[in-house]
């Protein structure tokens, strides 16, 4: 998928655990993991607002776009995969 989610990356320079972020963003951990590795297809921009602000961070620190083959659609996936 060329869009990668360093979201693990800024935990790690935050010293922030996902369960932490979770609690503060009001989100499951399953769905920390889940955008952790690359696993979700979207996520709403309020969702991705409340992580910046939890981390003090912008959303270009977690997100980056790499050349690559995209992800097949998959309409049944349902919107942003529970995310939000």
């Amino acid at each position: 998928m060329p869009i990668v989610v360093h979201l693990d990356l800024m935990l790690a320079r935050r010293k922030m655990r996902s369960r932490e972020l979770a609690a503060a963003v009001g989100i499951t951990e399953q769905n920390i993991s889940l955008l952790k590795g690359g696993k979700v297809r979207g996520m709403r921009f309020d969702t991705l607002a409340r992580i910046c602000e939890v981390l003090q961070c912008q959303p270009a620190d977690l997100l980056s776009w790499v050349p690559g083959p995209e992800a097949p659609d998959n309409d049944d996936a349902g919107p942003a995969d529970g995310l939000g």
